[in-house]
């Protein structure tokens, strides 16, 4: 464990200094918790605050997902401390689920649950996600249009489709996941894609898809043979042959 101080350290071996001429990349998980902290106490120093909280939570998913109540259960870090630590972790997550590879087209479901995969594989709500596309099917932008519980979430389709109307998308595939971690589609998740499907007929919005994924992988209603709209963009007539 570590126990000495930041003002021990010669300058340029601590933490901030460290970040600013060698960038954060330079810097491991415990230094950067530190850098976020900013001080410890005069009991325990900041890198041995940053080591028992990285220890404590065992991996940094652990961390990211902690309460402040959990935050608070160590010796050291106060509620302001624990503010810190929410706040910066989940600025992380927003920035993580909005990287999008420039030009990020979909010729293949495959391509939309690798787009989605980190973001809702290991979500215990249930979320339903629209991927809204251009005529090229590249990608426009993703967005949450419901958050459910452990077991259900409950859509209209008007949320499904004010944001395709909204960003101006000529399609879209939507997305869900099923925290039990099986793939296996409900009654109600074909009733619902069904419904989807007339919806977008009627808006002249093409449905291409809707996969649900699990913690595992994913399953394509359009592979299993689901019966989505003839207005499908033509690229996604591939789906079964493009890798």
């Amino acid at each position: 464990m570590v126990h000495y101080s930041i003002q021990h350290l010669p300058e340029e071996e601590r933490p901030r200094e460290r970040l600013m001429h060698s960038g954060a990349e330079s810097l491991s998980t415990t230094e950067l918790i530190a850098v976020i902290l900013g001080s410890g106490n005069k009991v325990k120093p900041i890198l041995q605050l940053a080591h028992e909280v990285v220890a404590r939570f065992g991996s940094l998913r652990q961390l990211a997902e902690a309460t402040l109540s959990e935050l608070l259960e160590i010796k050291g870090i106060g509620l302001a401390k624990a503010i810190q630590l929410k706040a910066a972790f989940n600025l992380g997550i927003r920035a993580s689920k909005q990287v999008i590879t420039p030009k990020y087209r979909i010729q293949h479901p495959s391509h939309a649950y690798h787009l989605l995969k980190d973001e809702m594989e290991h979500e215990t709500r249930e979320l339903f996600i629209a991927i809204l596309q251009d005529v090229k099917a590249y990608v426009i932008c993703h967005e949450v249009v419901s958050i459910g519980c452990l077991s259900q979430t409950l859509v209209h389709p008007r949320e499904v489709f004010y944001p395709a109307i909204r960003h101006k998308a000529a399609s879209l595939i939507v997305a869900h996941n099923h925290p039990s971690g099986d793939p296996t589609p409900s009654p109600q998740d074909l009733e619902l894609t069904k419904i989807l499907v007339q919806v977008s007929s009627l808006m002249g919005i093409p449905l291409h898809d809707h996969l649900i994924i699990g913690q595992q992988g994913y399953l394509s209603l359009r592979q299993q043979g689901f019966p989505f709209s003839s207005g499908s963009c033509e690229v996604f007539k591939f789906a079964e042959t493009v890798p």
